[in-house]
């Protein structure tokens, strides 16, 4: 299968695909867009701005397009994560939607399986002070709307994960048919 692991920043994305990495060894891992420009000798702002999610949507659906075909890997997140953060961006006027929305919904309908991992009650991860929460939250709740109700008609099968990391894997996997 081709999965993609979403959600927002610091709920864990990459510690489940780290598990999930160990215990699917046929499958290969993509890293994430940001640490692979990053290794390119991209520079991002800080904060970021509206064209380093750009970037790194670009590069999401690159690699989706890329691997077009490829089974067994998972993606350290996807095209919707960029999505999230350029609609709950303070310059989200000047993203043209409209403008990406074919490519964007042609490159998700590669996924199999979209996993979601949300922020929960009791966050998992503790934030850094220097990170901004209401963002993370806004993009959550984008990301929640985009996956669970649809509204882009992306028809991809999505699989809300929560719990502990073992929780998490352990949906996963039964969803996979290893449970």
């Amino acid at each position: 299968m081709r999965i993609a692991v979403t959600g927002t920043h610091r709920v864990g994305k990459s510690t489940l695909i780290e598990s999930l990495e160990d215990r699917l060894a046929e499958y290969r891992v993509v890293d994430e867009p940001y640490l692979l420009l990053e290794e390119e000798g991209y520079e991002f702002a800080s904060p970021p701005c509206l064209e380093d999610f750009l970037e790194q949507l670009r590069r999401s659906m690159e690699l989706l397009e890329d691997e077009d075909g490829a089974r067994n890997v998972l993606f350290d997140r996807c095209p919707l994560d960029f999505l999230g953060y350029l609609l709950t961006h303070e310059e989200s006027d000047s993203f043209d939607l409209e403008e990406w929305l074919a490519r964007i919904r042609s490159t998700i309908q590669t996924l199999d399986l979209v996993v979601f991992v949300p922020i929960e009650e009791r966050d998992r991860i503790q934030i850094p002070a220097h990170e901004d929460p209401e963002l993370r939250v806004e993009v959550d709740e984008k990301l929640a709307w985009m996956l669970l109700d649809d509204p882009f008609e992306l028809g991809v099968e999505i699989l809300l994960v929560h719990g502990s990391r073992t929780a998490r894997v352990t949906q996963v996997l039964a969803r996979l048919g290893r449970g």
